[in-house]
């Protein structure tokens, strides 16, 4: 699809330990084509996507009671095909990663012994090409997508100590276009809808500043721990994909524990289970959330909303064999079980104490829910004394 917006190419980080651009463009040349429509109707879905995302502002700050919501307009919107959502992931990841990526250069660079500069080039061209071809899968799989972090990464001729901007949301059109044509449902609702779910987004890292640099020093010490333990990673990877099927299920159907899903479940000491433990418990906490606020309308703002939701929610048991195992290897189904948890606990805190005590987790990363928390909303409720 073109006459979309086009993101900046991927900025490069420090160490070359995987080929941005490669990645950018692998992902790009596999990604799956999207509807086919002429330029007419694609102009007219563009536009159509930013009305509804700048329509849903206000009902983001009448349901979240978030004075950050408030006619935001601190960040671009930019409505993207597969190929352009995939290269805006790659500046992502590439500010996420740098600072693991230095460190895992120096640490092969220290026991290298003379290792070519030719054989690190094959690696990152090699990791290169596995990122973009993981991307193009993702790609056609993503409706949206509230980015924090690319804005980080310094523009050409900009100072690294620049003000970074705020973040940027991406709207997949040809994914958008295509789930409401599979689910027959009315498209003005249905972009909406998942307009909705986008600026919650946009919103909790506005009503949060300091939430983009907490989650990136997480990440950060989370990279640091698997860095610092690379002589077992191989073994480790290896029994971590031999245990893909083995895992043993509770009485109920479930699993006996809950599971984050992927390989990385499999893959932590105690240290890195506390590390990804955090990470999990925030990330439930944001979808949750923005699950809560896109539900939240009443059938006078989304008249199909009910509608909408319960085909959206058994699309999933339609999935073909080989796409379950990709998404249960990528971690995808433990991303659904972060919306489900955490919009139970959002759920739960606010039938206890307001959508105003809910709040209150907003105002410092102390009062961020722990994964048990996300489980018992009481514990959290009783941890802030409301």
């Amino acid at each position: 699809m073109g006459n979309m917006s086009q993101p900046s190419s991927p900025a490069a980080p420090s160490a070359s330990m995987i080929n941005w651009e490669l990645a950018a463009t692998t992902a790009g040349s596999l990604a799956p084509a999207g509807p086919a429509m002429n330029g007419a109707e694609i102009a007219k879905a563009v536009e159509n996507l930013h009305l509804m995302a700048d329509k849903s502002v206000p009902y983001v700050h009448d349901i979240s009671r978030l004075e950050a919501a408030r006619d935001l307009r601190d960040s671009e919107v930019l409505v993207v095909d597969r190929a352009s959502w995939a290269k805006a992931n790659t500046q992502s990841f590439s500010v996420m990663m740098d600072p693991i990526m230095t460190a895992l250069a120096a640490k092969q660079a220290a026991s290298r012994n003379g290792t070519s500069a030719g054989a690190l080039a094959v690696s990152s061209t090699v990791t290169g090409a596995q990122l973009g071809a993981a991307l193009a899968f993702l790609s056609s799989k993503v409706l949206g997508q509230y980015d924090p972090f690319a804005a980080l990464a310094p523009a050409p001729g900009q100072s690294a100590n620049a003000p970074a901007p705020g973040g940027r949301l991406l709207l997949v059109a040809p994914n958008i276009l295509t789930v409401e044509r599979e689910l027959k449902v009315d498209p003005a609702d249905f972009r909406l809808w998942v307009c909705l779910h986008e600026q919650t987004h946009r919103v909790q890292f506005a009503a949060a500043p300091w939430l983009r640099h907490h989650m990136l020093g997480e990440i950060e010490k989370l990279g640091e721990l698997l860095v610092g333990d690379t002589e077992n990673l191989g073994e480790r990877l290896l029994q971590a994909v031999k245990a893909m099927g083995g895992r043993k299920s509770s009485p109920s159907g479930g699993d006996a524990m809950p599971s984050r899903g992927g390989i990385l479940d499999l893959l932590q000491d105690p240290t890195q289970k506390a590390a990804l433990s955090h990470v999990t418990a925030v990330m439930s906490l944001l979808e949750g959330h923005a699950n809560v606020v896109m539900d939240g309308v009443d059938q006078a703002i989304v008249p199909t909303v009910r509608t909408i939701r319960q085909r959206f929610n058994n699309r999933g048991k339609e999935r073909g064999l080989i796409e379950k195992f990709i998404r249960n290897l990528m971690g995808l189904d433990a991303k659904m079980r972060q919306y489900s948890d955490g919009a139970k606990f959002v759920r739960d805190v606010v039938a206890l104490v307001s959508m105003d005590g809910f709040n209150t987790v907003w105002v410092q990363a102390e009062n961020l829910p722990t994964e048990p928390e996300i489980h018992s909303a009481r514990l959290w409720v009783e941890r802030m004394g409301l």
